[in-house]
């Protein structure tokens, strides 16, 4: 058995807090004079970039992200910054070329990124193989998120085998992505249990708290030796957010697994961040609606993201008394779909199809595209083959492909680089564009106004709400 040492905490503030509950809208200037006093505490790492900071950076903060990260890294001395990563969908919504995933990731770790988290709405170790290989070669650390989820499929077994695997990839760790609070303790325990048999890597366990359990959960996973647990600091924590730094510090206070953290520099810190949840409270950036418990993420395994989606499209169609019908068919539809996890963008293309078969009254009678692509391979592999008829409904004859997709892909750099000659003034500008090609040439134009003194009054009013 492995030696206890202590538990490692990866603080999510910069991220994923504020991705949970204000819609990813902090902007840097709101970061920066914090950073000096988070550089002391001696995380194992601060996540501050990635996931859907990048997307909301352009579109919503008229911020330039690679600038974000620049000024990140000059303030972080002694701590890695970590980021999210979605395999070959990078930071957008569809599958890239090889050679735009690489250049993403070499020109991530040259801005100061040293931990890559890098995961697959599928568990498709294929679809993860070019960030791994890349982050290797650059010399930064990979670290492979295993999207946790439910079902007979996934056994411990399952989970043990897939440790092994990512170890043979060439990984440096695995994290846990427990994306819906499904995560409950004495599963945590066991879970961490095969991880650990499966491989020598360093486990690393991401929660939220959506469901009640998070806190306990991180309890039973440090018993069972996981390495490091991903926590907000208490303003940014709870909810739809991970458990409180702070209350996980204490837990551990004084036992084998003690943090080592300095509660008097977290308080500071908390007290730094609490104006600004007051203010986001006020305004209605942050809703009251998500900081509470919802317990139908345990009773129907539907994260909350995908949950509030699914009554939207009902309001929308005038059928809200439809939910429970709709929530009943989610776990069919997964089902003939081979029992994907329910994450971006697999959980929208379950949701969506679950709500069509039943306002269709007969299922499967209108198809979307996304579930045709998902039904012909386009996004990988299930863990599950597909329900043949489903299949055969959905894409008739046509061969799905059993390759990897993005063996398809045709290198799109140069391309790329070309579109956007007249307006690129870094070489990082042709991955924002890349990744969203009419956001970043709106920010594109934004930035070229300000610096030639044209009046941008209106555009410069950061958008404080969330998006229709």
């Amino acid at each position: 058995m492995s030696e206890i040492k202590k538990l490692g905490i990866t603080e999510t503030v910069l991220r994923d807090a504020h991705q949970s509950l204000i819609a990813t809208r902090m902007p840097t200037e709101e970061m920066l004079p914090i950073i000096d006093k988070m550089d002391q505490v001696g995380y194992h790492s601060v996540e501050c970039w990635g996931g859907a900071t990048f997307d909301s950076c352009l579109r919503f903060l008229k911020e330039d992200p690679w600038d974000r990260l620049r000024k990140l890294k000059a303030g972080f001395k002694n701590t890695k910054l970590q980021m999210l990563f979605r395999g070959q969908n990078i930071l957008g919504y569809r599958p890239y070329a090889d050679d735009v995933v690489e250049y993403f990731v070499q020109k991530s770790i040259a801005n100061g990124i040293d931990i890559i988290r890098i995961f697959d709405c599928l568990n498709d170790l294929r679809n993860l193989e070019t960030a791994v290989k890349a982050t290797n070669k650059e010399g930064g650390h990979a670290q492979i998120a295993l999207s946790y989820t439910l079902g007979d499929a996934y056994t411990l077994e399952y989970w043990k085998d897939t440790a092994r695997r990512i170890e043979e990839m060439g990984a440096d760790s695995i994290c846990i992505k427990d994306m819906s609070g499904l995560l409950v303790p004495y599963e945590a325990e066991r879970l961490v249990k095969a991880l650990k048999e499966g491989s020598s890597l360093p486990v690393q366990l991401h929660t939220h708290y959506t469901s009640g359990v998070a806190s306990m959960t991180y309890l039973k996973a440090a018993e069972a030796g996981v390495d490091v647990i991903d926590t907000a600091i208490s303003p940014f924590a709870l909810g739809t957010s991970q458990p409180a730094t702070e209350v996980m510090v204490e837990t551990f206070k004084g036992t084998d697994r003690d943090t080592g953290l300095d509660q008097g520099l977290l308080a500071e810190i908390a007290e730094y961040f609490r104006p600004y949840r007051e203010e986001c409270l006020e305004s209605g950036l942050m809703s009251t609606k998500i900081l509470g418990v919802n317990i139908k993420t345990l009773l129907y395994q539907v994260p909350g993201g995908m949950l509030s989606n699914l009554v939207s499209q009902l309001k929308e169609a005038k059928q809200d008394d439809k939910l429970q019908e709709v929530l009943e068919e989610v776990p069919r539809v997964r089902k003939d779909f081979g029992e994907p996890p329910l994450v971006t963008p697999s959980s929208q293309i379950v949701g969506t199809q679950a709500v069509l078969n039943v306002l269709m009254g007969e299922r499967y009678k209108m198809i979307t595209k996304e579930s045709k692509d998902l039904l012909s391979g386009k996004y990988g592999q299930t863990i599950k083959p597909f329900n043949p008829e489903v299949q055969k409904k959905a894409i008739g004859d046509t061969v799905p492909i059993t390759h990897r997709p993005a063996d398809d892909i045709e290198p799109e750099l140069d391309k790329l680089r070309k579109e956007i000659e007249q307006y690129s003034q870094q070489d990082e500008d042709v991955l924002s564009y890349a990744l969203f090609p009419q956001v970043a040439k709106d920010f594109f134009e934004y930035r070229n106004a300000q610096q030639t003194g044209v009046d941008m009054s209106k555009a410069d009013k950061v958008n404080k709400t969330y998006p229709a």
